[in-house]
């Protein structure tokens, strides 16, 4: 079930041969799904805690 996500877009960080991960976005909802195989399935969380997991990735926390 995706949730009527939508606006799917690739990683600015993926390159042309590797695999990374897609976002797209539904009221209230964030998706993650693999680029590589869209079809495995679809990781939707609440935005606020992907706005809390991006914002804790961009300060480095969970370097180890």
């Amino acid at each position: 079930m995706t949730h009527g996500l939508s606006g799917w877009r690739k990683s600015t960080y993926s390159g042309a041969n590797t695999g990374c991960v897609e976002v797209g976005s539904a009221p209230g909802l964030v998706g993650v799904r693999d680029t590589k195989d869209r079809d495995s399935g679809t990781l939707a969380v609440p935005r606020e805690a992907w706005t809390r997991f991006v914002a804790a990735v961009k300060t480095d926390r969970f370097r180890g």
